[in-house]
């Protein structure tokens, strides 16, 4: 009542305009519970958190009422292979997993399957938006029996696009470390030198915790170091700072 709105069937355009961003609340609220919010938080194996199970429900509805919609159903595919990776998450001591190192056997191959078959019934079809793409990398991944397997050609073609629809740091913080995969760390560390004046991610732990990880595989220990300390200090998130103190620990041995 207060806004406005009435009961009247919208347009088109303003159709698209709402279920974007009924989109954008659902993965909000998917990554909130996926993440568990709370600074001091640790992310569960079982159950599933509520807010999770309900971006899902709510997202397979919306999916179910405009199957036409191509980033919904780009949404549904990035949700189910985000979540299917959850068992292998977190390690014994509360620490975060790293994807390259993770028990892919805990993968949940159900979820998988889903997610892999609506991106892949979804891209060819017209222009892609962001999840579509972001369903896609996950989909790379998760096709990957190993890590070693992983086609880093292909991902980092990906973020390339997704860079040049998306206006987001974090997108170019993933191409760093694809283009360290493909080209080697150094090439990595030069895309990611361009962050360092963006105040939306300048600072942040993300951007210390990636440079650490790519001066590590140049074997620069020093730098490496001092950039796994930075993120340590800067994360609020118990599981990171255990998996950072792990890296630190590792180091100085």
């Amino acid at each position: 009542r207060e806004s406005g709105i009435g009961l009247d069937v919208p347009s088109e355009a303003i159709r698209e305009e709402r279920l974007r961003s009924v989109r954008d609340v659902l993965y909000l609220m998917f990554n909130e519970g996926y993440n568990r919010g709370a600074p001091e938080g640790n992310v569960e194996r079982e159950p599933v958190p509520n807010l999770v199970r309900e971006a899902l429900r709510l997202n397979r509805v919306l999916h179910e009422r405009f199957p036409e919609d191509r980033e919904t159903t780009g949404l549904l595919a990035l949700m189910l292979l985000t979540e299917a990776r959850r068992p292998a998450r977190i390690g014994r001591t509360g620490e975060v997993v790293r994807l390259d190192v993770q028990n892919r056997d805990l993968w949940d191959r159900g979820k998988i399957r889903e997610g892999t078959g609506l991106i892949s019934g979804v891209l060819p079809g017209g222009p892609v938006g962001p999840f579509q793409v972001q369903a896609a990398i996950a989909a790379v991944h998760a096709e990957a029996d190993r890590a070693e397997n992983t086609d880093w050609q292909q991902i980092l073609a990906l973020y390339g696009l997704l860079e040049r629809i998306s206006d987001n740091p974090v997108v170019t913080l993933n191409r760093a470390v694809a283009m360290a995969m493909v080209r080697g760390p150094k090439a990595g560390l030069k895309l990611i030198d361009r962050l360092d004046t963006d105040k939306r991610i300048a600072g942040t732990h993300r951007l210390h915790a990636v440079r650490a990880h790519l001066y590590r595989m140049t074997g620069d220990t020093v730098s490496a170091l001092q950039n796994f300390r930075a993120a340590a200090s800067r994360t609020a998130s118990r599981s990171e700072r255990i998996y950072l103190q792990k890296q630190i620990t590792d180091l100085i041995r």
